[in-house]
């Protein structure tokens, strides 16, 4: 079941990571590496790692930066951070998990405990997020078989619409600007601009015929997906 996991290891120090990489991948999980908080991020929008293994000193932006900017983001909030640290003092182990940390481990660690831990964090986190069928006032979203219907009847829609309506389905009732549907649909490596997140608006509109109207615009802001009549603001 492990080699389904992937971890991702931000560290400056590149012969940790690869001391980390190995270990890792001994025990059968998958690896991705980022040597800065900027690259981390890009890195967990686009792969969606199940555990990130952090750094608290790095280049530019502080690992305990990264843990508060993914812990406030509800998108990126469930995913598990082991922070790892040179720094023992009690309160910054208190610091790190003040701000969502799972756990703490100081450096030097052996490679043996670190594994253990992790499997550890990542049994307490496992389950969370159920592939199930998602169904509103007749539409459905079926994410195992990748197929949409509306009262039963399958709706034809490309591969980026249907992304964009997952997103929708499962973070309903709140408004999502431009650039942040880039971020979580397209990915944080895709460079295109805002505008084209509205001709994809129109296309899974188009697409979801009868359903339009629950892909709401909210003028200055952005869009969200909510089947209440809401005024846009």
């Amino acid at each position: 079941m492990s080699q389904e996991k992937t971890i991702l290891i931000v560290d400056d120090e590149a012969a940790i990571r690869d001391m980390l990489r190995i270990a890792l991948e001994m025990a059968d999980y998958r690896c991705l590496e980022a040597a800065d908080s900027q690259q981390a991020h890009t890195i967990i929008i686009d792969e969606r790692p199940n555990l990130i293994l952090l750094d608290w000193m790095l280049p530019g932006s502080s690992g305990i930066d990264l843990a508060r900017r993914l812990k406030k983001d509800e998108l990126t909030a469930s995913i598990p951070i082991i922070m790892l640290t040179a720094k023992s003092e009690e309160d910054n182990k208190i610091q790190g998990l003040e701000i969502g940390a799972d756990d703490y481990i100081t450096k030097p660690f052996s490679p043996r405990e670190l594994v253990a831990r992790l499997k550890a964090v990542l049994r307490r986190t496992e389950g969370l997020t159920p592939l199930e069928p998602i169904e509103i006032e007749g539409l459905r979203m079926d994410p195992i078989n990748h197929v949409v219907t509306l009262d039963d009847s399958p709706l034809q829609m490309g591969p980026t619409e249907y992304r964009l309506l997952s997103f929708f389905l499962t973070h309903q009732d709140r408004v999502y600007t431009r650039g942040q549907l880039l971020d979580h649909v397209w990915g944080g490596n895709v460079y295109v601009e805002e505008r084209t997140v509205d001709v994809h608006i129109r296309r899974l509109r188009k697409a979801l015929t009868t359903h339009d109207r629950f892909i709401q615009t909210v003028r200055g802001a952005g869009y969200r997906f909510s089947v209440k009549l809401v005024a846009n603001a």
